[in-house]
């Protein structure tokens, strides 16, 4: 039997934030409704590789998407043509890159900003393009998708963290402020979304220095969280790979594949 997951990419959020500031999700795994795990990012730490090493567990390097300025459809398999080709519903609301990675590429507003189309990777999709588009209408976005088209797959990818950073750096209120924000909005939709028998999965491409960039190897930019929330998980202490999320999504997804996974991740 499959299941059906989400996927929250929180754009730009560094562990130790994660850790100290959403106090919802720090609820969730105070009553041992949730796992942390603390997960290294690939290099460079940037977002455009990292979407794809995330979405098709293959590294920068490897992948040929190794900055944020190739723009072009991804030639790896990933979460959502693996599970379109065997018959999954696949849908995302998340920035324009991801709909350049596996829809069309270059991104057109007014061709691919609402996307509904079975042919396609991602076959419904509401896609962004301002760095500043709230993270509540992101949210809603895709719980429109949820509740529309009932989704196996869903990649929820909101900005506003990682621009806060970008604008006032790691060691500031307003990045601190933006992180606290994404898990009120959070807390909003995680236990319907149990409910509705989705696995969750909350993780971030990279996380965020003091220059108001990232990019490079501190442990700031690479150190990002992972939490879990599903009976479908172990719950037990692991090392998770950021190019095992692929795999591990296509485990519960019961997808054939030949992605690289955490077996103790996973009770399947």
């Amino acid at each position: 039997m499959s299941n059906k997951v989400i996927l929250v990419v929180l754009d730009g959020l560094n562990y130790q934030v994660a850790r100290d500031c959403m106090g919802y999700l720090n609820g969730l795994l105070e009553q041992q409704r949730a796992s942390l795990y603390q997960v290294e990012c690939q290099l460079p730490s940037m977002s455009r590789p990292l979407y794809e090493c995330i979405l098709t567990g293959v590294r920068p390097v490897d992948s040929g998407i190794v900055n944020n300025n190739v723009v072009r459809l991804s030639n790896q398999s990933s979460i959502f043509s693996l599970a379109a080709s065997q018959g999954k519903v696949t849908s995302a609301a998340a920035y324009h890159w991801i709909s350049e990675l596996y829809n069309r590429a270059p991104y057109h507003p007014v061709l691919d900003r609402f996307t509904n189309d079975e042919t396609m990777n991602i076959q419904h999709g509401c896609f962004y393009h301002w760095d500043h588009y709230p993270d509540e209408a992101l949210f809603l976005d895709a719980e429109y998708l949820r509740r529309t088209y009932h989704p196996d797959f869903l990649l929820i990818h909101p900005m506003n963290i990682d621009d806060m950073g970008h604008k006032y750096g790691l060691d500031s209120r307003q990045y601190r402020n933006c992180a606290r924000g994404a898990d009120i909005i959070l807390s909003n939709y995680i236990e319907q979304w149990r409910r509705d028998g989705y696995q969750i999965m909350i993780t971030s491409d990279h996380g965020m220095n003091n220059d108001l960039s990232h990019g490079g190897i501190l442990a700031e930019e690479r150190e990002v969280p992972l939490f879990v929330i599903g009976d479908k998980f172990t719950h037990h202490a692991c090392q998770v790979e950021q190019t095992e999320i692929c795999g591990n999504v296509c485990q519960l997804l019961n997808l054939e594949h030949s992605k690289p996974y955490t077996q103790e991740l996973l009770a399947l």
